[in-house]
């Protein structure tokens, strides 16, 4: 079993590195009462295997100091529990800053001022950082950084892509609440009004073959492949992991079908990730 103990400063994000370790395959486990790690390592092993990677956040929430994750980290090891420590680190300006937009009241609040606050808290877990595994200091980093660097920590030497799902609709359904980005293409040729295309979908070659038969569908998709281009690799630097493409016609049969499938096939082509969804090429 990989077990990771996840600890740091508060407000330095040692959630935000759970959630984002949770995408690894970690079973997290946030705020995790330091007498209680031997008793849930020991529930993990017996499952045998079912839990393989394991991250544990130890908030300090209390102000009774910091003895007991220290001996609770002495307890696993003594049980031959292997373990890595994570610490998690920033600025005393970041942490204040954080603090003061969330509005939230830090845990070891003595009413002594917030700046003094952290730096005892700084000066308590000096002992954690110095046995730390890793240290991430997320002063200035952004979320897509921060998974980046987790990812190239405990990503086992997988490469993170972002998914790509590209959806056709119909307005008269609805635009998808999962949607990211939307696209009305009714201004295209329109196979309805073809008595041979009515009954067949935007996925039939000679449907697609004359919604593409004018030079407006064929500009259009030019710029819309340029502009998905351009803007996946932002996505992936805001942190994101998935983004929904959505292209809607007016029932979600045609114009939309055959936009999407194209589009889907350029960024297939490109080496994305991508997953190709018509929502209602099914209904009447």
């Amino acid at each position: 079993m990989e077990m990771l103990i996840i600890s740091g400063l508060s407000g330095a994000g040692k959630s935000r590195v759970a959630a984002a370790l949770e995408d690894l395959d970690f079973y997290c486990v946030d705020n995790m009462p330091a007498p209680l790690m031997l008793k849930f390592a020991e529930l993990c092993a017996a499952t045998r295997g079912r839990y393989e990677r394991v991250a544990l956040v130890s908030d300090i929430r209390s102000r009774e100091g910091f003895d007991q994750l220290f001996a609770a980290l002495d307890e696993l090891s003594a049980a031959g529990f292997e373990y890595k420590i994570l610490y998690v680190d920033a600025t005393v300006e970041t942490v204040v800053k954080r603090y003061k937009e969330t509005r939230r009241r830090h845990p070891l609040d003595d009413s002594g001022g917030l700046e003094s606050t952290i730096r005892k808290e700084m000066r308590a877990l000096e002992p954690v950082r110095r046995r730390a595994d890793y240290i991430i200091d997320t002063t200035g980093l952004t979320l897509g950084r921060l998974q980046r660097t987790l990812f190239h920590l405990f990503g086992n030497g997988t490469t993170q892509k972002l998914r790509v799902s590209v959806m056709s609709f119909g307005f008269k359904y609805g635009i998808p609440i999962e949607a990211d980005l939307v696209f009305d293409v009714r201004f295209l040729p329109n196979p309805f009004y073809v008595p041979e295309l009515r009954e067949k979908t935007g996925a039939d070659s000679d449907v697609r073959d004359y919604v593409f038969s004018s030079d407006v569908s064929h500009r259009f998709l030019l710029k819309l492949e340029e502009l998905i281009e351009f803007l996946l690799p932002n996505y992936e630097e805001e942190g994101k992991l998935s983004v929904t493409v959505c292209i809607g016609c007016t029932g979600g049969h045609h114009r939309s079908v055959a936009v999407t499938e194209a589009l889907a096939a350029y960024l297939t082509g490109m080496g994305h990730e991508v997953e190709c969804i018509h929502r209602d090429i099914a209904k009447n």
